[in-house]
């Protein structure tokens, strides 16, 4: 059973065309010190790429965003930009903020329209020097492309099938067109980054391997593959998955028949409130769930999710019950069939964390369902956590990668970016992997042109 909508019918206000660009880019206040370049994590500049297509300088504003961020195409559809460049804009204190990512999404696409190359490939000085990129996720792909253009030979380690980590895994194309999706990977390959599927990096020796083999450093960017499941009575049934392995079915041309009649007429449990969590619901009502529920234990107004993912599930008739925990998961001894749960406070108001909150008795209830999909965070995987800590690497209690602020761990030659790194963020989004892979790209070729070389201490 295939998906019954579009990237136009889901995102209905990404559809620019040249003159409708103009016109959002006319509105542009221009500012001198533009707060909405501020607000992006990646460095995109829209201040400037936005200022360079008022005055008709279209290529200029499709080389300022490739430039700035390799991943231009894909973060103008799947960023949370109402919190960060959109938010930041003057113009909402006189009717409402500029466009930003329609006005980038349309700047990407007409780059493959009008098949320009926003680089100078030629221009680049090879280097001898050779680097290996563990994960092919957004900052894997953004610190290969950076080194290519600082002339070095970047070689990047997948250990699925095909690129992109969760950005080819664990969104949906609802939110996230494969046009977009394989532009922004031809635009890193065409760069010269070379990126090998099916080759998993593992084991305590995988780094050092890959010194051995001739490599002058290593940058680790693993990601959170491994997804969290709620641990209570009920869970080890079949029909719970982990929000990870059911977005990969929904989302594979190749496995989504199966995911579809695992959900046809059945009711669907999503349990959280983040961005994950609404992509699973949406996905799973598109696929043909008869009801789908989202459980949190957020207030309706709280909830991690960006207000256009939850928009888009009302608009899908996605059930919300926010406020609430479930407390057991029922089942026939095999399979799922439903579960109990109750709702909840918060003790403390403004701290909306699980230790902060307590049933409240008297409002049990339970609900009928098939399917669960857990979708209350991700961590490290063991085979990671073995690889980083076989090459010396020191991390944090939560077992991620431990980077000084130049990315640089405590392995001579091995650098981490990305989820997978103790960076103390409340916010992970594409554009900040996007940053710290660039970053990163930049201390690598400082550390490989310097005679001050280490890690952290």
């Amino acid at each position: 059973m295939e998906l019954k909508t579009t990237k136009k019918q889901v995102k209905p206000q990404r559809t620019f065309n040249l003159q409708h660009a103009l016109a959002e880019a006319e509105r542009c206040l221009l500012c001198h010190d533009a707060p909405c370049s501020k607000g992006c994590p990646a460095g995109t500049d829209p201040g400037k790429f936005i200022r360079q297509l008022r005055f008709r300088n279209v290529k200029g504003a499709i080389r300022t965003i490739r430039k700035n961020n390799i991943l231009g195409g894909i973060c103008a559809e799947v960023c949370p930009t109402c919190k960060l460049c959109v938010e930041r804009c003057s113009r909402t204190g006189i009717d409402r903020p500029i466009m930003i990512n329609q006005i980038q999404s349309f700047l990407m696409n007409h780059q493959y329209d009008i098949k320009f190359s926003a680089f100078d490939k030629d221009s680049v000085v090879k280097t001898k020097k050779k680097i290996a990129v563990i994960g092919s996720g957004p900052s894997g792909l953004a610190c290969a492309a950076e080194l290519a253009l600082l002339g070095h030979e970047a070689v990047i380690f997948e250990k699925n099938e095909k690129p992109g980590g969760v950005l080819t895994y664990g969104i949906p194309y609802l939110r996230l067109s494969p046009e977009t999706l394989a532009n922004d990977i031809k635009e890193v390959v065409g760069m010269g980054v070379k990126i090998k599927c099916g080759a998993k990096a593992a084991g305590k020796n995988a780094v050092s391997d890959l010194l051995k083999k001739g490599y002058d450093a290593v940058f680790v960017a693993c990601g959170l593959s491994q997804s969290n499941i709620l641990k209570i009575d009920g869970s080890q049934l079949a029909g719970n998955y982990t929000w990870s392995d059911f977005l990969e079915m929904s989302n594979d041309p190749k496995l989504r028949a199966k995911a579809a009649k695992m959900v046809s007429g059945q009711n669907v449990v999503v349990i959280g409130g983040g961005s994950v969590a609404i992509d699973a619901a949406v996905s799973a009502k598109k696929l043909g769930a008869e009801k789908v529920y989202v459980i949190s234990l957020e207030a309706l107004n709280e909830l991690p999710a960006d207000i256009e993912e939850i928009e888009l599930a009302h608009k899908n008739n996605i059930i919300f019950k926010p406020q609430c925990r479930i407390v057991k998961i029922k089942g026939d001894g095999k399979k799922v069939t439903g579960l109990d749960g109750t709702e909840t406070e918060w003790i403390k108001k403004g701290l909306p964390v699980p230790s902060n909150a307590r049933d409240v008795k008297g409002c049990e209830f339970s609900l009928k369902a098939g399917v669960i999909v857990h979708a209350i965070g991700s961590r490290v995987d063991s085979d990671a956590v073995e690889m980083l800590k076989g090459a010396g690497v020191k991390i944090s209690e939560d077992n991620k990668a431990k980077v000084d602020a130049n990315y640089r761990t405590s392995a001579a030659k091995v650098f981490a970016g990305g989820d997978m790194i103790a960076s103390g963020r409340k916010l992970n989004t594409v554009a900040a992997a996007v940053y710290d892979g660039k970053t990163a790209a930049m201390a690598i070729h400082n550390f490989l042109t310097s005679t001050k070389k280490g890690g952290i201490k």
